[in-house]
């Protein structure tokens, strides 16, 4: 288990941003503003997912996932209040959220299931943020012309996502999920997710005047599909989550470590998991 840290970014998310902010890339700017809207409603969905579970656990597990529990939900309190801020100004250049009322309507369903199924769908998403992560910070280079406070947002969200990529599946195994609703629960996740991800961007793209243009398909093949592409370079890590042996810790987290260090100036360490977190929930 690793301490997890709550960090306070240090850039200005009250000043609005370009439209176009993403180095006036217009299909990286909408991919990554779909991305955004995801993140309020997922990040408060991941934290009671992994609350309500630790509450059913015996006394002995509770206190021994006690700290790593705080910071995960430190992080993820943290992510949600900065991607609201963003998404504040996405909606004030005319940006519709379609992502967020359709996932509150599929996460009706599970209301009164058993706890460890919306946890089986946090830890299945998490591990999509974790391959998405890792990606970025090895590709950093998608952000090239992207405003700098954007740009640090986006690599410190990264950079956290690796951290605490174990926590929601250490619980859920904790917790004696099985590997089948796991796994069923991962492939529903994939569907879910890029379903959603694909219709936001493109009614993004639709919205600025920028979905039928080359420039557009050219850029989304580049990200996407080209080699070491977001969807066609992670396949192995992908497929990975069905092995009956897979942990998250198997997925290297070096570049969020270096990003980390190497970026100190950008946030300031609110303090350990349990009583920082505490203190930023508060």
């Amino acid at each position: 288990m690793t301490d997890l840290v709550v960090r306070r970014l240090l850039i200005d998310l009250q000043t609005p941003f370009g439209r176009n902010w993403c180095g006036g890339d217009a299909f990286s700017t909408a991919f990554f503003n779909a991305l955004s809207m995801s993140f309020p409603f997922g990040e408060q969905f991941f934290i009671d997912a992994v609350r309500d579970t630790v509450a059913t656990l015996p006394a002995e597990a509770q206190e021994k996932y006690r700290a790593e529990v705080r910071g995960f939900i430190g992080q993820e309190a943290t992510h949600r209040r900065i991607h609201t801020l963003f998404n504040g100004h996405l909606e004030a250049q005319g940006l519709k959220d379609g992502w967020t009322p359709r996932a509150s309507k599929r996460m009706e369903l599970m209301e009164g299931a058993d706890p460890r199924h919306a946890l089986a769908v946090t830890a299945a998403t998490e591990h999509f943020t974790a391959m998405f992560a890792e990606w970025l910070l090895a590709h950093p280079e998608v952000l090239d012309g992207a405003e700098p406070r954007l740009r640090t947002m986006w690599l410190w969200h990264c950079a956290e996502e690796l951290e605490h990529k174990s926590v929601a599946f250490d619980i859920y195994k904790a917790a004696d999920g099985s590997d089948p609703w796991r796994t069923r629960w991962f492939r529903r996740v994939t569907v879910m997710f890029l379903g959603d991800l694909l219709r936001q961007t493109v009614d993004n793209l639709r919205h600025e005047g920028q979905l039928w243009k080359w420039a557009t398909w050219k850029s989304a093949a580049r990200i996407l599909l080209s080699r070491g592409g977001l969807l066609r370079g992670n396949w192995s890590a992908w497929r990975s989550y069905f092995r009956a042996d897979f942990h998250p810790a198997q997925q290297d987290s070096s570049l969020s470590a270096h990003w980390l260090e190497n970026n100190r100036a950008q946030y300031t360490a609110v303090g350990g998991a349990p009583e920082a977190a505490g203190a930023v929930l508060q």
